[in-house]
């Protein structure tokens, strides 16, 4: 008698696992392969494993069935019980490859701009010719295992919990109009914009009846910036930095009626939510990065942000609020 060789059962409904654990605004452009997984295989079942962080920003999303927080560790790698029929590290470092590298899985594919060893673990996809922004790259990895998708779909919605919170803080800060969400911060200090410019426009928008809310993070550049901001003011904007959690940061945004920032996560966030989003940019390049399918909102100098003016800046406002 011959002897059987050992085969794995097949999949009763097709499983995707998708690893990108940071930052926020690269996890948000991440979302769109997971929707493109989806609309490829309607009754498949995606696992994202994200850095806890920034997980309330996949569970804003209805394509992602499952999140495992991830805290970037050699010792927290985690391990699945389940195989998949392919694996997705769309982050192209050794902590999103490790978070494949013990899955079983029919394909392991990633990002093609690869760093600290990623390349040993999945296939590099190469983006199409056509893909200049990163949300379109990352859709072609999507897209190489069987995902379907011609325009980037987000499908980002705030939760309704969220929503009545922010809806709180906002109005312990008077603001029950209209406002404008404004980010003064950015990882690099190079990516932020002149704070007595966001003060400029801040008392613009003040003129115009329109308030604005500062949001952003505790790190101590975004909360220098914001002081800034706030002391070249006349019209003092709202304060929410670090008073949101992420998803409450989604659901800010969702009430928002635009978003003002560089190239930073809650721009993205913007973007992915359809608010209109200015961006302001200079040592990055909007065509790769801007928020998406926004170029025309973008204000880019290649020499200086100081070089961008209050005035195009408040010329951009007045044509997304009209």
């Amino acid at each position: 008698m011959e002897e059987c060789e050992e085969t794995e059962p097949p999949l009763i409904e097709p499983r995707f696992l998708i690893s990108r654990l940071s930052a926020l605004g690269d996890t948000v452009c991440s979302l769109p392969a997971a929707v493109a997984l989806k609309n490829g295989f309607p009754d498949c079942k995606i696992t994202w494993a994200v850095d806890p962080r920034f997980a309330g920003i996949v569970e804003c999303c209805d394509a992602v069935d499952e999140i495992i927080r991830v805290k970037p560790s050699v010792k927290t790698i985690p391990t699945y019980s389940e195989r998949f029929q392919a694996a997705l590290d769309l982050q192209g470092l050794l902590k999103s490859a490790l978070c494949i590298a013990r899955a079983k899985a029919d394909r392991k594919v990633g990002y093609h701009w690869r760093r600290e060893g990623a390349w040993f673990f999945s296939e590099r996809v190469l983006p199409d010719p056509t893909s200049f922004h990163v949300v379109d790259q990352y859709v072609d990895v999507a897209r190489e295992v069987g995902g379907k998708m011609d325009k980037a779909e987000f499908r980002l919605k705030p939760k309704v919990e969220d929503l009545t919170s922010v809806r709180e803080k906002l109005a312990e800060k008077g603001i029950s109009g209209r406002f404008v969400a404004v980010n003064a911060g950015a990882g690099w200090p190079s990516k932020r914009w002149v704070p007595a410019y966001f003060a400029e426009v801040v008392d613009a928008l003040a003129d115009a009846g329109y308030s604005s809310v500062l949001i952003g993070g505790n790190a101590e550049g975004d909360r220098l910036a914001a002081s800034e901001v706030i002391s070249g003011c006349k019209s003092a904007p709202a304060n929410l930095l670090g008073a949101t959690t992420v998803r409450e940061l989604v659901a800010l945004i969702d009430l928002c009626d635009a978003h003002l920032g560089g190239d930073t996560g809650s721009s993205h966030l913007a973007a992915a939510l359809d608010k209109p989003a200015i961006g302001l940019y200079s040592i990055t390049k909007p065509l790769r990065s801007c928020p998406y399918c926004q170029i025309d909102r973008c204000l880019y100098d290649p020499v200086s942000l100081a070089d961008i003016k209050p005035e195009k800046v408040l010329l951009k406002l007045k044509e997304a609020l009209l």
